[in-house]
């Protein structure tokens, strides 16, 4: 089987604008800091899997934090303006957009502690024929395959960022679907000091830990 897509949908990390939840905590400059090096972390790993990569991205990087060294690190994949009113519409779109034929495999920019061998594994499921999908600590979920973009249609009537989340999704997508292991999104500084312990020379962990000994 061609390798499929590897889509990440991205939205520039902007001060006041990315991981809110955490800015309330460290203020928005370090988690805009945290946003960017959770987003450089996962396009390094991205680039190590060997398939075709395109981002979806929203906002403006020439506001954002380490907007420069973000621009230099998209220079080598394919770069899709994110489209719709929701959520679940630009993801829809986004899946639409990556398609080339082969299948999508998507995450989101906060996917520091997905590996290469978690993207094998969703290939390996596409290649079987079925959907994937990667749960969420939260009842979210972290990855999705799909083995057409138009597959994703079914992600515009799902709500998201509720704890059903991924029991809608895979009612929507018509339950037949593997399952990856369990991840934690990150959501909130408690959530990000515990994934960057298990990710230690990553770009998160150095802000992290700047942030806590701040």
């Amino acid at each position: 089987m061609t390798a499929p897509t590897l889509l990440i949908v991205a939205k520039a990390p902007v001060p006041g604008l990315a991981k809110t939840r955490i800015g309330r905590v460290l203020g928005h400059a370090r988690a805009a800091e945290i946003a960017a090096a959770s987003l450089l972390d996962t396009l390094e790993t991205a680039a190590t899997v060997g398939w075709p990569v395109v981002v979806a991205m929203t906002g403006d990087l020439s506001r954002a934090t380490r907007g420069a060294e973000i621009t230099a690190a998209l220079s080598d994949v394919r770069v899709v303006e994110q489209r719709g009113e929701t959520f679940a519409e630009r993801l829809a779109h986004a899946h639409l957009d990556a398609d080339a034929g082969h299948g999508v495999v998507q995450v989101g920019m906060d996917s520091p502690q997905v590996t290469r061998d978690d993207y094998k594994q969703a290939g390996r499921a596409l290649a079987r024929g079925t959907t994937v999908l990667g749960p969420a600590s939260d009842g979210g979920w972290w990855l999705l395959g799909v083995q057409r973009g138009t597959d994703a249609a079914a992600l515009a009537d799902v709500p998201m960022s509720r704890d059903d989340t991924a029991d809608r999704t895979i009612e929507a997508l018509g339950g037949q679907v593997d399952l990856l292991r369990t991840l934690t999104d990150m959501d909130t500084w408690a959530d990000a000091l515990a994934i960057a312990a298990d990710l230690p020379g990553t770009h998160l962990a150095a802000v992290v830990a700047e942030g806590a000994a701040a």
